[in-house]
C-alpha cells in the first residue's frame, strides 16, 4: 500500500510513461487521460484488493474504465503492476495490438469490460457487484467515468439500480474534468448541482481534489464490501493535467501533438519528477 507522497510519484510517472506511449504525429486521448492519473494510483496502489497474481482470484477487487477512451491510464498501471509488459506500451493503437484505444476484455489481461460506449460502466458494475453477492463473494467494484460522461441516461437508470439494491461496494469516482469533446461540460448541458442530485438518488456524494492522493484515499477508505450505501467520488481535476498547453480545455480530448510539443511535455513531467524527489527525499 503506497504513501501519499509515494502516489503523488508514481501518477507522474504514469503521466510520463503515457505521453511516450502516446508520442507525436498521430492522435490519442491525452486530456482524460491525463486527467485521471492520480485516482488511477490511488485505485491500484492503494485501495483496490489486486495484484498479477489476483488477476484471476474470484474475490479480488475489479476497476472499470467506464470512459474507455482513457483505458491508456489503465494500461500503464497494468504494466506497473506486471500484469502486461512494459515493452507492450508503444504498440497503442497499433493494427493487431492487445492495447487498443478502447478496452478489449477478450484480448487484454487486467481488463474487466469493454467499455467506451459512454455511460455503460456502472450497469456492468452492479452486475458484477450482483453476481458477486449470489456468490458468496465479497469483493468492491470501482468505476470511473467522465463528467461529460453523465450526459448519458443509462448512468442514472444505474444509478438507482445500484442504491435500491443496496450495492455499497460499488463506487462510482467522477473525473470531473470539466471538459468533453466538443467543450465545456455544464455549457454544453449543465449537471451540477451533483451532491444534490447524487444524494437524491440514494448516494453518498463527497466531493474532493482529484489531483490530491491524500484526499482521494480519505474517500475511498469510505468504501468496503458490507456497506449497504454506495459512494460517489466527485474528484475535481484538470483536463490534461501535466501538459501545459492542453490543460484546462477540450483541445487536447484527442488531439495529435507535435514533437516538439512532446519534448516540451516530457521535460515539464521530469522537472515535476525530480521536484518531487527533492522535496519527498528532504
Amino acid at each position: 500500500m503506497a504513501t501519499a507522497a509515494e502516489l503523488e510519484k508514481i501518477a507522474w510517472e504514469i503521466r510520463l510513461a503515457l505521453i511516450d506511449m502516446f508520442a507525436w504525429g498521430k492522435a490519442h486521448h491525452f486530456g482524460g487521460s491525463l486527467s485521471c492519473a492520480e485516482i488511477i494510483a490511488a485505485l491500484y496502489f492503494y485501495k483496490m484488493n489486486y495484484s498479477a497474481e489476483k488477476r484471476s482470484d474470484p474475490s479480488r477487487d475489479r476497476f472499470i474504465m467506464s470512459k474507455g477512451h482513457c483505458v491508456p491510464t489503465q494500461y500503464v498501471a497494468l504494466a506497473r503492476l506486471g500484469v502486461l509488459p512494459a515493452e507492450e506500451l508503444k504498440t497503442i493503437k497499433q493494427l493487431g495490438t492487445r492495447l487498443q484505444g478502447h478496452p478489449d476484455v477478450r484480448k487484454t489481461p487486467g481488463i474487466e469490460a469493454c467499455t467506451g460506449s459512454l455511460g455503460q460502466g456502472l450497469s456492468f458494475a452492479n452486475g458484477v457487484a450482483l453476481a458477486g453477492r449470489l456468490d458468496g463473494l465479497r469483493f468492491n467494484v470501482f468505476v470511473v467515468v467522465g463528467d461529460g460522461e453523465l450526459q448519458e441516461g443509462q448512468v442514472w437508470e444505474a444509478a438507482m439500480t445500484t442504491a435500491h439494491y443496496h450495492l455499497g461496494n460499488v463506487c462510482l469516482i467522477i473525473d470531473r474534468n470539466h471538459y468533453q469533446s466538443q467543450g465545456e461540460v455544464d455549457v454544453l448541458k449543465r449537471i451540477e448541482p451533483l451532491e444534490e442530485r447524487w444524494r437524491a438518488f440514494g448516494w453518498r456524494p463527497v466531493r474532493v481534489n482529484g489531483h490530491d492522493p491524500m484526499a482521494l484515499c480519505q474517500a475511498l477508505d469510505q468504501v468496503e464490501p458490507k456497506a449497504t450505501q454506495p459512494l460517489v467520488i466527485i474528484a475535481e481535476t484538470v483536463k490534461g493535467k501535466g501538459m501545459c498547453f492542453l490543460e484546462g480545455s477540450y483541445v487536447g480530448h484527442n488531439a495529435s501533438i507535435t514533437e516538439a510539443q512532446y519534448l516540451e511535455a516530457r521535460d515539464d513531467i521530469l522537472a515535476k519528477l525530480q521536484e518531487l524527489e527533492s522535496s519527498h527525499g528532504a
